[in-house]
């Protein structure tokens, strides 16, 4: 997507340093920030860190770090060693396993000379289909857009509800739930988005920052007040991100994402996860027993990061000295309260047999 004109993904290869570089979205929605990673140490951090952050771009991210380890040393043991260095960044986000096992599966076959080149290519491979699978998802959404508007009178708003940030920085480029609002602001639609918070990290601060950035208009509010404009009918749909689905097709997602779909369920406001097939994990079928919930440093709840009247951006705090915090980093929402999965292959039920029906290929998966 743009910012000010100028055409970014959220991550490139550098071809005439040889390098990777990102946008440090620690600094977003303040600063750009761009920064090469050159070391499998910086690999790390920055997904640890949240440098880069969204499955889709960890996914991407961690297959750039195969390749440079690769480049190193294209040894078998080099090849599981940082499979496994990388595993260890982030439990929750499935697309972090699944490219660094699609990574392992190619290169282990091929000959010690060949690795770096096909890892290399790999990771460009992967980038590429990101954002691919996310126009798709974007067209499939903006059919969900157009039906609303069909019911609508001509001219009048159509309002989306977002829950953190599952747009172009969240993907390599284009983004998972904001895709269809990108194009349904494109095609003249009437769209209007209503961006949560998503506390602690106030992930929609990135999202208001996108959405701005390409003129779509939208609202920021607190969390909590999600509930209150669908019972006031300010909300006609719910699209939100996954960063890992069941194929019984529970979705977890950023915290508070379940109370949202709540919300929805009380008011009858259709609730849909956009979804990535990348992002489903089809060994799991209980989301809320067997995903595995991460756990982030309590000092991202006690404390938080803003631009003061200076411009200066500062970290204070927000609790009192001795308290403890608590940060679990997502949640999952069950099957039962999503509407539809909106897939690069369509749009579907949140049931097993809806997702196969689209993904018959995984249906042997365990």
């Amino acid at each position: 997507m743009n910012i000010d004109g100028t055409h970014y993904r959220s991550l490139w290869y550098n071809h005439d340093d040889d390098v990777l570089e990102i946008i440090d979205q620690r600094w977003l929605p303040h600063k750009l920030v761009i920064q090469p990673v050159a070391t499998l140490e910086e690999f790390a951090a920055a997904i640890v860190e949240m440098r880069v952050r969204g499955a889709p771009l960890i996914g991407a991210t961690a297959a750039y770090g195969v390749a440079l380890a690769m480049k190193l040393d294209p040894s078998d043991s080099a090849l599981d060693q940082v499979c496994a260095f990388l595993s260890k960044t982030r439990p929750t986000a499935i697309n972090l396993q699944w490219a660094l096992n699609r990574c392992r599966t190619h290169l282990a076959p091929l000959s010690v000379s060949d690795r770096a080149a096909a890892a290399l290519q790999l990771a460009h491979d992967i980038a590429d289909e990101d954002v691919e699978i996310n126009h798709k998802i974007g067209e499939h959404g903006l059919a969900l857009i157009k039906e609303i508007q069909a019911r609508k009178k001509p001219g009048e708003t159509i309002n989306v509800l977002t829950h953190c940030n599952a747009g172009w920085i969240a993907t390599v480029d284009r983004g998972t739930a904001t895709s269809p609002m990108y194009l349904a602001h494109d095609a003249g639609i009437p769209i209007h988005v209503w961006v949560g918070e998503t506390r602690p990290r106030n992930q929609g601060a990135l999202t208001a920052w996108e959405l701005g950035s390409h003129g779509v208009p939208h609202t920021y509010i607190t969390d909590n007040a999600g509930g209150h404009l669908m019972q006031r009918g300010q909300v006609d749909m719910v699209i939100v991100g996954v960063d890992r689905a069941t194929r019984s097709g529970d979705i977890c997602n950023k915290i508070g994402t379940y109370l949202k779909a709540l919300s929805a369920r009380d008011n009858n406001v259709p609730f849909y996860a956009a979804l990535p097939s990348p992002t489903i994990d089809w060994t799991v079928r209980d989301g809320v027993s067997e995903i595995p919930i991460e756990q982030r440093n309590a000092r991202e709840a006690t404390h938080i990061w803003g631009r003061n009247s200076t411009g200066e951006v500062n970290e204070v705090q927000l609790t009192p000295d001795g308290t403890p915090g608590g940060n679990p980093a997502f949640d999952v929402t069950p099957a039962r309260l999503v509407t539809g999965l909106i897939t690069e292959r369509g749009v579907t039920g949140a049931s097993e047999d809806d997702l196969l029906g689209l993904f018959p290929e995984f249906k042997e998966a365990v």
